[in-house]
């Protein structure tokens, strides 16, 4: 019996000083995202549960928005009100228009009669004093003319600035619907990015501020595995470079999977206690991100894995 357990220790010690050694160590993360409320009131749904996978620009949720809703409508109405004291300058120029018109047709009126008298003269079939006076007329009409010309300019500015002061209260107020459109819009809790819920913040029914953490994100479609490599290791790894990644299965065996070097540390650092003995965590290390495609979901957020080069 005594020879029989020297010989089980014997073979396990020797598979294990011939089983593969990995070339680096470390663990899965991801891109976590908190997504947080960009509005403040109670929330009257939220949609989610942890676990849940959610679309880029998915509905999931509301915020109570009554008193903004309320806000806009009575900057509305006071628009309303600003514009009901315009002037109406189109009729008021209309008139100065009819007036002027009548004027030019006596000019012309007067320009003809004044052609006949002249002709009359020339027979001696009318006196001076007729081309005097129609001479005089003539001149009045076109004074009236010059008149009624200066007072539709005058009339027409004075609107203007009417009108520029009525549109300078309306600005303000067109700018402040602007902004309670953006918090209307913000009140429609939107997912910005796809992913698969990994903590629930927030309740519907409960009151929520602006900044305050609703729930958190990561796109599990591929995680980042975080290992290090030592120094004289470095020269065998390249950004895009092609490795293989060892995680264990369900049934004790080791699983590969296939991954791609997207970022290597220019800076040295210590080895993490967790990953290493307590002579090789003394040595320098580099840290390595490396892409892996985790398709049917089997990865998860700090699951340990090894890299072979």
């Amino acid at each position: 019996m005594r020879y029989v357990t020297l010989f089980f220790l014997t073979t396990l010690i020797a598979c294990q000083k011939s089983a593969p050694k990995a070339d680096a160590y470390g663990n899965f993360e991801a891109d976590e995202r908190i997504i947080s409320s960009e509005a403040t009131g109670k929330i009257l749904t939220l949609s989610i549960e942890e676990g849940q996978e959610l679309q880029a620009g998915q509905f999931i949720g509301a915020i109570d928005s009554v008193q903004i809703t309320l806000k806009r409508e009575q900057l509305l109405a006071s628009i309303k009100a600003v514009v009901a004291k315009s002037p109406a300058i189109g009729p008021q120029l209309a008139v100065f228009e009819k007036q002027i018109a009548s004027v030019r047709q006596q000019l012309t009126t007067l320009d003809r009669e004044k052609r006949r008298v002249e002709n009359l003269l020339k027979s001696d079939a009318a006196t001076p004093k007729q081309l005097d006076d129609i001479n005089a007329q003539i001149e009045a009409a076109q004074r009236q003319l010059d008149v009624i010309g200066e007072q539709r300019s005058a009339s027409d500015a004075a609107m203007g600035v009417q009108k520029s002061g009525l549109l300078a209260e309306v600005l303000p107020l067109q700018k402040q619907i602007a902004q309670l459109d953006d918090q209307l819009a913000k009140c429609r809790i939107i997912n910005p990015i796809p992913g698969t819920v990994l903590v629930k913040y927030a309740s519907s029914g409960e009151v929520t501020a602006f900044g305050k953490p609703l729930y958190k994100i990561a796109d599990m479609r591929t995680l980042t595995l975080r290992a290090y490599v030592a120094g004289n290791q470095l020269g065998l790894v390249k950004t895009g470079q092609e490795v293989t990644i060892l995680v264990d299965g369900s049934d004790g065996s080791q699983k590969e999977l296939s991954g791609k070097i997207r970022w290597i540390s220019p800076e040295a650092e210590f080895t993490p206690k967790v990953v290493q003995t307590r002579e090789e965590r003394v040595n320098l290390v580099y840290a390595v991100k490396i892409e892996v495609p985790n398709p049917d979901g089997q990865l998860k957020i700090g699951m340990p894995a090894e890299v072979k080069l």
